[in-house]
């Protein structure tokens, strides 16, 4: 399987802009931009969509290892926090809550850590990822 996704810039780096597009549309010629990226401006940013990709990638991958395990989850809401230092993506964070009937702590933390190690994501990106996990 292959996904992909078009980014057009134009101009500098910094008064420039851009846009971004997904394959199946849901980011349609989405505005990018300096402001966006650095400061407050409309549009989005990379930063933005690694946590996007991550905090759903994470999630999914918990989920399915939460089955292997004999559990359903009624929910899980993971929040990413992408930090970016000096020119490079120094860290992903991901804040986890998930009401699980039946589960315990540990059982979800053991769950949890091998989502975090094991989602695509998490192998793809070459950073420090820490995680908070909590059980309703």
């Amino acid at each position: 399987m292959n996904r992909y996704a078009t980014a057009i810039w134009q101009g500098s780096g910094k008064e420039g802009k851009g846009n971004l597009t997904t394959q199946s549309t849901v980011l349609d010629k989405v505005q990018y931009s300096y402001k966006s990226r650095f400061e407050e401006g409309p549009g989005t940013n990379p930063e933005e969509l690694i946590a996007a990709a991550h905090a759903g990638c994470f999630s999914m991958k918990l989920s399915f290892v939460l089955g292997e395990a004999g559990f359903t989850p009624d929910e899980i809401e993971t929040k990413c926090d992408i930090t970016l230092a000096d020119g490079a993506i120094t860290k992903s964070h991901l804040t986890v809550k998930a009401k699980v009937p039946g589960i315990d702590k540990q059982k979800f933390d053991e769950c949890a850590e091998n989502a975090k190690a094991n989602c695509p994501v998490s192998k793809l990106l070459n950073t420090d990822i820490s995680m908070e996990a909590t059980l309703a």
